[in-house]
């Protein structure tokens, strides 16, 4: 079965995070994008987003594997579990759960939880 083109967009996205490629991640999104990570940071428009793809400490593109996707009208939700590599040598590893609003074919809104994991792949 096809994806809709709602989880296309989503996953385009989010091979632009794996490939570290931000014109494939800034592509999908509108000029007024609302990004928000839980505990951590919100930011508005896509200049801001594109200063923030990158965290601090960061050297490398992110391992993010789907768990789940599931779609309702304009809105994607995402279940993923992944590691990103760190300055330390450390990779972080985690699990996250990503709401991505759709407007006329972008991402207009991303809301994320991102949890640290250091024992194992539930804590």
């Amino acid at each position: 079965m096809n994806a809709s083109p709602n989880k296309q967009l989503v996953e385009t996205y989010l091979d632009g995070f794996r490939t570290n490629d931000h014109q494939k991640i800034l592509s999908c999104l509108t000029e007024d994008i609302r990004w928000t990570v839980f505990g951590h940071f919100y930011l508005t428009g896509k200049d801001a987003y594109a200063d923030a793809i990158e965290g601090p400490g960061w050297v490398g593109p992110p391992r993010l594997d789907v768990v789940r996707m599931v779609e309702e009208g304009d809105t994607v939700m995402a279940e993923l579990s992944g590691w990103a590599p760190q300055e330390s040598g450390e990779p972080v590893r985690m699990s996250m759960a990503e709401v991505f609003v759709i407007r006329d074919g972008k991402i207009a809104e991303r809301r994320a939880w991102v949890i640290p994991l250091s024992e194992n792949e539930h804590r």
